[in-house]
């Protein structure tokens, strides 16, 4: 995944939890494929919390998942939020899935059993790409947390899609 920021590109892999939710990973990677997130603006950022994304119109509004609506958690009792970089999709409640999704700036406890973790940051969550992002000064809550500054996801490239090779192979071999 590069994301823009300013005047310079960084780069943040992540590894995708394709066994532990697959629903919410096809549904990821299939937007990642299609380039839907390519341009997203990141329209929320709390330093110390979280920074969010996925929604074409920057709004923090929109978004849609590959099935054409909302779907259902896919929560894991062995996936909690207990670090930095991990990455999940954001919603208005239970089973709402779409396609925003966050990245954690830290342990959020308080997201267990909320929100379908299907990530982790493996590239730049220590140092560099989330810090520069974390650094974005934001507008207040009354101003959405948005930041003062466009932060925009470039694009995303897919090295290996195991929901694809495993049609592939069911289908074909």
């Amino acid at each position: 995944m590069a994301i823009c920021h300013a005047a310079y590109v960084s780069r943040g892999p992540q590894k995708v939890f394709c066994e532990a939710v697959p629903q919410a990973s096809e549904n990821f990677l299939a937007l990642c494929a299609s380039g839907y997130y390519d341009g997203c603006k990141f329209h929320r950022n709390i330093k110390g919390f979280m920074t969010q994304t996925g929604d074409p119109t920057g709004s923090g509004k929109g978004g849609q998942s590959i099935y054409g609506e909302p779907y259902p958690d896919e929560i894991r009792s062995t996936l909690k939020f207990n670090g930095r970089g991990l990455v999940a999709f954001a919603n208005s409640g239970s089973d709402s899935n779409r396609s925003q999704f966050f990245i954690t700036y830290g342990a959020t406890p308080h997201l267990n059993t909320k929100y379908t973790i299907f990530g982790r940051v493996i590239d730049g969550a220590e140092n560099g790409t989330l810090d520069a992002i974390e650094r974005v000064p934001s507008g207040t809550q009354k101003e959405g947390f948005r930041p003062k500054h466009d932060i925009i996801l470039k694009s995303t490239t897919i090295h290996s899609n195991p929901i694809a090779m495993k049609i592939v192979k069911d289908n074909y071999v």
